[in-house]
């Protein structure tokens, strides 16, 4: 049953708000923390709504804050109508979107439909029936293959590495795509289904703004459970992009729009533009265009962007397909630099100085196209990855199967002070959950606020320009590309008589623009040149003209 809600204050009332907002992803135990345990938590986002709001984000994206083992950092849900005590309470989330929905902000939360905890009451009733019982129904149990059963019933792999099948004592195996703690639910069976949209209405009640659905690709598996033909050759990175694209039977199969077709009357019944963006692989553009449109969700992340390499051809392309690809469905495109699963991209980009000059500059890229863009906190700082986290602080249940942890992109950001963890917890507070190194003492938000040419003040000029430029807060049209020299991307936006010009240098040399009116931002010092502007290596800039 779902619990009643308190009266919560109701979001802005535009609709469409999605189709441009800059999404902001709070990864909730890193972001601050307000009791001086060493995990950020809800009371610590509440205390920063007012940085972020001065930011200029329009809404927070919040990683799963429900009752956890935590055992894939909260990915491993036991229950999806409460908050862990790790992260607070019930009543401390209500406060904080009352205060979220006051400054203007809007929130979006983490759903998990694919797998459960193995904690959650249903796997423990599970556990505890006989083979073929209705509670054994809700997950997908199986018998193995050999000739007592000592067999996997199939080959397939999970993505934490290794199978991805438990046995059990009483010989059955249950499936777990991700980590034997995060058993698979059976999305063919009506209990499931009745349930999440009752997770749905749970929270839509409480005020929440949308939903990013978790492996939105991955709730429908083959019939029949059928083999993919891995065997001992199918390994490393080959592996890596069956997995990751879609390829398999266990991923995008075509009954998982179902589901969103039964979602979306439920988020079109409430009022303020309710939304749901899917993390979704597919193995064509076509294919991941399936899931967006007026009668499934708002959105699809578009990770090809996340992927591109640093060179203009690269940076072109992706821009190109992706903008087709929304004229197609006739929704926004959304755009991702770095997020909780992914290196940082300064790293990406070659870290040091030249990966953050390059970080820089993409940003400014990014926030200039049109569609939605989604910020992974401490970008704005632009944090490194932190490469160098000793083994045995490692919380990424993935290091232990295959040796790959994406921690180094999740520890805490930096807000203020000269030791670590640089105000992450209340004064005086010593404890963080993953250390953050010396060299953050320079990038934490109280050095960069109101240090012109910080990369910090960068996010912020760009993104109150994005809010107030009539060029870019239009949802309407596309861009058009600019003829350059080889190395260097410029495309125009346009409204009414009002011009904006990006141009990125990712060539080998320094530049001279000109004819594109005023630089009104840029991520490294412009020297004017005649009736242009010098622009530097790895860095872009937006011009004006009205």
């Amino acid at each position: 049953m779902t619990a009643a809600a308190a009266n919560p204050t109701p979001p802005p009332s535009d609709d469409d708000w999605w189709r441009s907002a800059v999404v902001y992803q709070v990864y909730v135990r890193s972001f601050a923390d307000a009791n001086g345990d060493g995990v950020g938590d809800l009371q610590g986002i509440r205390e920063r709504l007012p940085y972020l709001r001065d930011l200029g984000v329009d809404a927070l994206w919040l990683t799963p804050f429900y009752t956890s083992p935590q055992i894939d950092a909260g990915y491993d849900v036991a229950d999806y109508r409460d908050v862990d005590p790790l992260f607070g309470s019930l009543t401390d989330f209500e406060a904080m979107i009352t205060d979220a929905h006051a400054l203007g902000l809007r929130i979006i939360v983490d759903l998990v439909p694919n797998h459960t905890s193995s904690a959650h009451p249903w796997f423990t009733a599970a556990l505890a029936a006989a083979p073929g019982s209705p509670e054994r129904e809700r997950y997908l149990f199986a018998d193995g293959k050999g000739e007592s059963g000592e067999l996997p019933p199939n080959d397939w792999e999970s993505i934490f590495g290794g199978p991805a099948w438990t046995r059990l004592p009483d010989g059955q195996w249950y499936m777990h795509l991700f980590d034997p703690a995060q058993p698979d639910l059976n999305w063919r069976h009506p209990d499931v289904r009745a349930e999440f949209e009752d997770v749905l209405r749970f929270w839509l009640d409480r005020g929440v703004d949308g939903f990013r659905i978790d492996v939105a690709h991955g709730m429908i598996k083959a019939e029949g459970l059928p083999d993919v033909g891995f065997n001992s050759m199918t390994t490393g990175q080959r592996q890596s992009e069956l997995l990751g694209k879609g390829r398999l039977p266990y991923f995008d199969q075509d009954e998982v729009h179902d589901i969103y077709r039964a979602w979306r009357p439920i988020l079109d019944s409430y009022p303020g533009g309710r939304m749901a963006v899917a993390e979704a692989w597919a193995e064509t553009p076509q294919r991941l265009a399936r899931y967006i449109g007026p009668d499934e969700l708002h959105q699809a992340f578009s990770f090809d962007f996340l992927d591109v390499t640093w060179s203009a051809d690269s940076f072109r392309k992706v821009i190109d397909t992706a903008l087709a690809e929304s004229t197609i469905v006739g929704a926004p495109t959304t755009w991702v630099l770095s997020n909780h699963d992914r290196q940082r991209h300064v790293t990406r980009y070659g870290d040091g100085e030249v990966g953050l000059r390059r970080a820089r500059a993409a940003a400014l890229l990014m926030l200039a196209l049109p569609g939605c863009a989604y910020v992974y906190q401490g970008e704005e700082l632009g944090l490194p990855e932190v490469l160098d986290l000793p083994d045995a602080l490692r919380q990424d249940p993935a290091f232990l199967r295959t040796g790959e942890s994406r921690d180094g992109c999740r520890v805490p950001i930096p807000w203020s002070g000269e030791l670590a963890p640089y105000g992450f917890g209340p004064e005086g507070s010593e404890l963080s959950w993953l250390p953050a190194p010396a060299t953050w003492r320079a990038l934490s938000v109280a050095a960069q606020a109101g240090v012109p040419g910080s990369t910090l003040e960068l996010y912020r000029a760009a993104l109150r320009i994005r809010h107030e430029h009539p060029a870019l807060a239009t949802t309407a049209g596309g861009v058009i590309w600019l003829e350059t020299e080889p190395g260097v991307l410029a495309f125009r936006r346009t409204a009414g008589d009002t011009t904006l010009t990006c141009v990125v240098n990712i060539g080998g040399a320094e530049v001279t623009i000109g004819g594109y009116g005023r630089p009104i931002v840029a991520s490294a010092d412009l020297t004017e040149q005649g009736d242009g502007h010098v622009l530097p290596v790895d860095s872009a800039a937006w011009f004006e003209r009205r």
